[in-house]
């Protein structure tokens, strides 16, 4: 009884302080003189204002009898203008219009530029997540290789990659291997991250190989099996189940590191995000609205992992 009385307490202090913090934020923006406009933000999410269908000249409205027919006659005797696909009427019959002038309208769901942005973020995430994993595991092994030659150069991967900042990085592999290999923005965003991210998949491989007892390949080794085979099948399952959480972190890391390749001008969430702030004069709005973007993707990362974790829990 204690025991559920003190952890309704704490959970009680959780949300007092949840409370705290939110109210210091509430009073702060009240300090500052900004007028908030939220409804700026949802056109760039989803766009549902209609497609306008214009007058290609100048003339005379007619409608059928049902209205389900615009026919505009011109003033210079040319064909009539006839439009039968429409969701919207914005003229009467015999209305004079001009060039331009708006005639009727249809329902257009458009995606807008954030969310463009959040795909954009989502692909080069996913893209370099896969090559990521692949550089990771082959460095990984590398680095753990009898071979000399091997281990050295993995080595000297990992250092020089984790030394030099992310963002140099970008650059490197834009202006330089870029222009010499022909690479568009995109492939060269996705080299970078994926070399970038490999090199610390790596060392979280490596040290989940060496958690693993010696004693489980030596006794793959007398089972028959050999050096690659015990690899697979006995020892990296294992390293496996011990290295996804630390590797879940670094694949979070790699959604929010994404954010950088919007210096070379891949219109990521954060480039849309700064496209759509210079349009409306919304920062606050645009950046919390990002954030929280970018929130939900790593917190249902986070949640698949931890669906993944638990299940591979219960199959030991």
């Amino acid at each position: 009884m204690d025991k559920q009385y003190n952890n309704a307490f704490w959970h009680l202090v959780f949300v007092a302080i949840l409370i705290t913090i939110g109210t210091g934020v509430y009073l702060s923006s009240k300090s500052i003189d900004y007028t908030w406009r939220w409804e700026r933000i949802p056109q760039y999410l989803i766009n549902t204002e209609p497609q306008d269908i214009t007058a290609p000249f100048d003339g005379t409205v007619e409608l059928s009898d049902n209205d389900k027919t615009v026919t505009l006659i011109p003033d210079n005797g040319e064909d009539p203008f006839v439009l039968k696909q429409f969701d919207i009427l914005n003229v009467d019959d015999g209305d004079i219009v001009f060039e331009g002038d708006a005639l009727a309208g249809l329902d257009n769901w458009q995606i807008g530029p954030i969310t463009w942005g959040l795909v954009m973020t989502l692909k080069i995430s996913m893209v370099s997540l896969v090559f990521a994993l692949i550089i990771g595991l082959f460095t990984g092994l590398a680095r753990i290789s009898a071979n000399p030659a091997l281990r050295n150069l993995s080595i000297t991967y990992i250092e020089l990659i984790r030394g030099t900042p992310l963002l140099v990085q970008i650059f490197i592999f834009y202006f330089f291997i870029g222009t010499v290999l022909e690479l568009d923005r995109f492939t060269a965003g996705v080299a970078a991250l994926a070399v970038f991210t490999g090199a610390y998949i790596a060392e979280i491989i490596r040290s989940g190989i060496q958690s693993i007892h010696p004693g489980q390949m030596e006794a793959a080794r007398s089972l028959g099996m050999n050096y690659v085979q015990a690899m697979v099948y006995v020892i990296l399952p294992q390293a496996f189940k011990r290295t996804l959480p630390p590797m879940a972190g670094q694949f979070i890391n790699l959604i929010k590191d994404s954010s950088l390749v919007s210096v070379i001008a891949i219109t990521d969430l954060s480039k849309a995000g700064r496209e759509v702030v210079n349009s409306t004069f919304a920062p606050f709005e645009v950046w919390f609205t990002v954030a929280l973007l970018y929130l939900v993707l790593t917190g249902a990362l986070s949640w698949m992992v931890q669906k993944l974790e638990k299940r591979l829990a219960a199959s030991d």
